[in-house]
């Protein structure tokens, strides 16, 4: 008898649609049980997994919350041939229904809060997170980064803030308030460079 040649495949479940059940995991136990207590360990029960398998893809429950709202956010839908004012009122509101997703609120508000006094999680969250998007639209709207640091600051801290108070992501009114005043201070006024 012939023996049967080893698998080319390492052990353990196919990495294709796990990445995508963890994260669906994640956001449910974070919605359902708040992210505090949103442990690696009932996340990975939620998907079905070990922890273990959750531990090899990223080294803590911050990184992984990180890849999680990545994936939540995917790429900046920036519209081609879109002027200033468009491309920062389309942004506005996509951060806001992004944010006002189940889950996806709490999460980035959880992970951001633990960076404050975590400065490795609050590089992830930097590196991974906000400096892609930071590019993207400083090519887009042909700013510095500073101003475009702002706009950010002024947006996802207005939302998460609103989310941290009432638990509700802010309501379609208080969004176009919010592109209003955004607007008035980059493409209006201009502001200070």
């Amino acid at each position: 008898m012939t023996p049967t040649p080893p698998s080319a495949r390492p052990p353990g479940r196919p990495r294709t649609g796990v990445d995508a059940e963890v994260f669906s995991a994640t956001l449910s136990t974070v919605r359902e049980l708040g992210y505090a207590r949103a442990t690696v360990e009932r996340i990975a029960a939620a998907a079905g997994i070990a922890k273990t398998t959750i531990y090899r893809r990223w080294p803590s429950k911050g990184a992984l919350i990180v890849d999680c709202l990545l994936d939540a956010f995917g790429p900046v839908p920036l519209q081609e041939g879109a002027d200033r004012a468009e491309l920062m009122s389309s942004t506005i509101r996509w951060i806001a229904a992004t944010i006002g997703e189940p889950g996806v609120g709490d999460a980035f508000a959880g992970v951001f809060s633990d960076a404050v006094s975590d400065p490795a999680l609050r590089e992830i969250l930097s590196t991974r997170l906000q400096d892609p998007y930071l590019l993207a639209l400083r090519e887009a709207l042909d700013e510095p980064p500073n101003r475009v640091l702002f706009f950010i600051d002024v947006v996802v801290g207005t939302l998460l803030h609103r989310m941290g108070m009432t638990g509700e992501p802010m309501v379609d009114a208080d969004v176009d308030a919010l592109v209003a005043m955004v607007l008035s201070h980059f493409v209006v006024g201009a502001g200070p460079t």
